[in-house]
């Protein structure tokens, strides 16, 4: 059976999503989505933690948990059912790659709450942290890669130079028409990355 990889770039409320598999060696785009992780797509739920900075504790717990279990229910489905496509296909999802910000573990939700910084680093790990929950809900292998070391990174495992990377990237979306931007580029590289330590053994 094939192998194919996944990239996600997250943002908050939604995830840039691109599958890649290699034909002959090079990367080729076999899906390419922005899933949303909110069944309400507003600033209430995208923002949890900048709605909850705004409520009692106790209420301010509950309320992100909640958000928590849909991003949660909603990544695993999106997760689930490119997996069964790709079946279909006989193609089996080896991999997945998720971009990283900084990656600093947060601290409990009394000191996010009073911490402007915080609130914007902990909206965008919630929904990352769904992501991986999905992943392994589903049996996908999870790799992460801090996004501002991808680009050295993939350069170093692909032997290419940062600016061809990210024009092969570029030229891997033009059939595909709009949305391409930065983030499919980047979950596109990650995917490729993944796809490639897979079948390094890595």
């Amino acid at each position: 059976m094939k192998q194919a990889a996944v990239g996600f770039r997250v943002h908050s409320g939604w995830a840039a999503v691109v599958v890649v598999w290699l034909e002959k060696g090079a990367p080729v785009v076999l899906e390419r989505k922005r899933a949303h992780l909110v069944k309400t797509f507003t600033y209430t739920f995208r923002q949890p933690y900048h709605t909850a900075e705004k409520m009692p504790l106790a209420e301010a717990r509950r309320f992100v948990a909640q958000v928590q279990t849909e991003a949660r229910q909603l990544a695993h489905r999106v997760i689930h059912g490119m997996q069964g496509d790709l079946e279909r296909a006989e193609i089996k999802l080896a991999r997945a790659s998720l971009l990283l910000a900084s990656g600093r573990p947060l601290p409990d939700l009394e000191k996010i709450l009073a911490s402007h910084a915080l609130i914007h680093t902990a909206d965008g790990e919630l929904f990352r942290e769904a992501i991986t929950h999905g992943c392994e809900r589903c049996g996908v292998r999870m790799q992460s890669i801090k996004e501002r070391s991808l680009l050295e990174r993939a350069g170093t495992t692909l032997h290419l130079r940062a600016a061809e990377l990210m024009r092969r990237a570029t030229d891997l979306g033009k059939p595909l028409g709009s949305p391409w931007s930065q983030d499919e580029k980047f979950a596109t590289l990650a995917a490729w990355l993944a796809l490639r330590d897979t079948l390094n053994g890595a």
